[in-house]
């Protein structure tokens, strides 16, 4: 694991960039595991703020590097969409092969469901922007492991605390994440950037777990 202050220090920039962006967002939201959701965080949008996208690919690299090893992975692949963008750069950073998993299998050429190159018995590490019910990585997972990939571990900025966790290690994945959505409330109310009324809102969507 990351030393405390290193850990808290990320956090706590994360979460700047967080309300800096304007990443967060408060109305009725369906979520890609079709939950109903009374705030959204939207991570699609870093990429268009190149230094906070940058400062945030670095977290990245250092939960890896503490938490899974630089030596324990082969590849890399990101989950689409959202996770992308930070899992080709990351891999890039570690100089690793990069992977992304189709939802759908292409209907042309080859229909792949994985683009790029995988061997059997590659260890590959998934890389997704965060986690609700960890749906989509586990179906990363299955497809990865159809194709003789060996995945053990994913990793992804924000655990919103819905059942991601437990559910990954149903089927053998460990999950690292930066930070819960419960540390970022805390974070951002004392910061001013969250009023009592939202810091309500999404602790009642994490109980209701």
């Amino acid at each position: 694991m990351p030393d405390k202050k290193t850990r808290e220090s990320m956090q706590y920039e994360l979460c700047k960039i967080l309300h800096r962006t304007g990443a967060i967002k408060f109305g009725v939201f369906k979520l890609t595991s079709g939950k109903i959701s009374p705030y959204y965080i939207d991570l699609r949008i870093i990429p268009s703020f190149p230094d906070a996208f940058q400062e945030i690919c670095v977290f990245y690299q250092t939960l890896i590097e503490e938490n899974v090893g630089a030596d324990n992975f082969e590849r890399i692949a990101g989950i689409p969409v959202a996770g992308m963008p930070f899992a080709s750069l990351v891999a890039y950073q570690f100089r690793k092969p990069f992977l992304y998993i189709r939802k759908e299998a292409k209907l042309h050429g080859r229909q792949k469901r994985i683009e790029g190159i995988l061997a059997p018995g590659d260890r590959i590490l998934l890389i997704d922007d965060l986690v609700t019910s960890g749906l989509s990585l586990k179906t990363a997972a299955e497809t990865l492991r159809a194709e003789g990939g060996v995945v053990s571990n994913a990793v992804v900025l924000l655990d919103r605390e819905e059942g991601g966790r437990e559910n990954l290690a149903k089927v053998n994945i460990k999950l690292h994440s930066l930070v819960k959505v419960s540390e970022v409330v805390d974070v951002l109310y004392d910061i001013g950037a969250l009023d009592e009324m939202q810091r309500d809102t999404i602790l009642k969507q994490i109980k209701k777990e």
